[in-house]
């Protein structure tokens, strides 16, 4: 055996130290120079340090189930509907089974064993704390043989007069009903920017630390409200009634003083006087509803085109409060989702079909998911197919849409002054129909201020909407395009980062992290 003196040993040693560390380093960097540079948008900076308050960019933050503050819990199974009479082995109707075991439960989850179950009419949850869970989409399916309008009839017109049903933007198989029961607290008695947390109210008495309330502003005569959402151009506005010409928003008392409340979230919008500002309570009667973990069919037929839909749609959330439907998948559907609440969120949502398409726009549905309430979060959403109407928002403010993709998404502002909603981290798949809207003549263009749309990927390049699309005051960061950037500080913002080298990717999830200063779950246990 050979001898080393101990200084060879220790020259070899750091020799190898070295040698691994050189290695190291080369793989490294390598690794960076094949990566893409970071860029970061002039609106945000890298970790928030260019935006404020008040500034174009609204913060989103507060979007989804407990306005965002929390992750989605997984609450625990107190019923099972093969206890009341379901079975998923059969071709029975399992309707009245369903509504009993809801009936049944005070609180908690409601467990629908692998199977299929038929239903044959609306099953409504209105009260809160009632969690629908199956075995797993694939596993758990509920199939629905007939339409709404078949068992609830409910025709109407379109704003041009046209006989369809009202399902064919509205109600869903499962629906979740609920109300705001709050009363009026106060009126606003000075104006107050649009960014700021305090207003002054002439009955601060009626406020107490950490209450929820809702912030409402009423139009004018003149339609000053709609005009100042829509940064000035509005487009016709004909037909818009009255009752579409209010905004308003919720958030909490975060300190009261002599004349003032503070509020624990910048406001949305500026306060006027002349739009008769007011202080309510916010007190929803149904939130903690969950519908998870489910596969929901309807029968396969050809879809046969816009308004012709008789409501073989598969959820609702109506008027309701920090609920949420996650990993869930809908096949040959009308619709897919109505949401009319606040705070919710949607989290794995697949859509498939295998109708047969219309002709005229390739299209095998109306509307994938609709939301018409506001700071809810819809994400990691997969849309196999196509929908006249794939994501639309109308009429509310501060929802996101994030994580997810399409085969051809189209971002549908359904006008009626939609403003501040965001739009993440998306694969607009092959990119034809990204600006394509509906809504009725002279209801406002179809998107208002500070939309916002953030890293959108599709298979051919993007341009800034058209004209009636939107006002020049909304924000497009990173978008899969060929145009050059143009950044007006009051006007058009169109940064053309390209998409693989933006950062942050979702500006929700930066922007939430930033105001909890810690990372984000999305599961709790309860």
């Amino acid at each position: 055996m050979v001898c080393w003196p101990r200084r060879w040993w220790l020259v070899l040693t750091v020799s190898l130290v070295l040698v691994l560390a050189v290695i190291q380093w080369a793989i490294c960097a390598l690794t960076f120079a094949s990566a893409p540079a970071a860029e970061y948008s002039q609106l945000w900076g890298r970790h928030g340090e260019l935006w404020q308050a008040g500034s174009r960019l609204p913060d989103f933050s507060f979007a989804g189930y407990h306005r965002g503050d929390d992750p989605i819990p997984d609450i625990e199974v107190v019923t099972d509907v093969t206890d009341f009479g379901a079975d998923g082995g059969d071709n029975d109707d399992d309707t009245e089974a369903f509504r009993n075991a809801i009936r049944a439960t005070r609180r908690g989850a409601i467990l629908i064993p692998t199977g299929r179950y038929v239903i044959s009419d609306l099953v409504a949850i209105n009260k809160p704390g009632i969690v629908l869970r199956g075995a797993g989409p694939e596993k758990t399916i509920l199939y629905f043989p007939r339409d709404l309008e078949d068992v609830r009839p409910n025709m109407g017109t379109t704003t041009s007069g046209r006989p369809t049903s009202n399902y064919s933007w509205s109600g869903g198989f499962l629906q979740i009903d609920g109300r705001d029961n709050g009363k009026e607290l106060a009126n606003i008695v000075e104006p107050a920017d649009r960014g700021r947390r305090r207003i002054k109210v002439d009955r601060p008495e009626n406020f107490r630390r950490g209450m929820s309330v809702r912030v409402e502003l009423r139009d004018d005569a003149s339609q000053s409200l709609i005009k100042y959402l829509y940064a000035g151009e509005t487009g016709a506005t004909d037909k818009l009634r009255a009752l579409r010409r209010r905004t308003d928003f919720v958030a909490r008392v975060a300190k009261i003083d002599k004349e003032s409340v503070v509020i624990d979230r910048p406001l949305p919008f500026a306060i006027q006087l002349a739009w008769q500002p007011t202080v309510y309570a916010f007190v929803p009667n149904v939130s903690e509803v969950g519908i998870e973990q489910l596969g929901f069919e309807f029968p396969h037929r050809p879809y046969a085109g816009h308004f012709t839909e008789r409501g073989a749609n598969a959820i609702a959330l109506v008027d309701v409060c920090d609920c949420w439907v996650r990993d869930i998948r809908i096949h040959n559907c009308d619709s897919g989702i109505f949401v009319t609440g606040r705070f919710c969120s949607l989290d794995g949502i697949a859509v498939t079909s295998d109708r047969q398409r219309d002709q005229q726009r390739n299209s095998t549905g109306h509307h994938g998911i609709q939301v018409t309430g506001d700071d809810n979060l819809v994400r990691d959403f997969d849309f196999q197919t196509r929908f006249i109407h794939d994501l639309t928002v109308a009429h509310c403010h501060g929802n996101v849409f994030c994580d997810g993709r399409g085969e051809d998404l189209s971002l549908d502002h359904h006008k009626y002054a939609p403003y501040a909603n965001l739009f993440t981290n998306l694969d607009a798949g092959a990119g034809t129909q990204l600006w394509v809207c509906g809504g009725g003549a002279a209801l406002g263009k179809n998107c208002a201020a500070w939309g916002t749309f953030w890293r959108i990927t599709a298979a051919r390049p993007l341009a800034w909407p058209p004209e009636r699309f939107a006002p020049e005051l909304i924000n497009i960061v990173g978008l899969t395009t060929e145009q050059s950037s143009v950044r007006r500080p009051q006007g058009r913002w169109f940064e053309a980062i390209a998409p693989d080298q933006l950062e942050p990717k979702n500006l929700w999830q930066a922007q939430l992290v930033r105001r909890l200063r810690r990372p984000v779950g999305r599961r709790a246990t309860k």
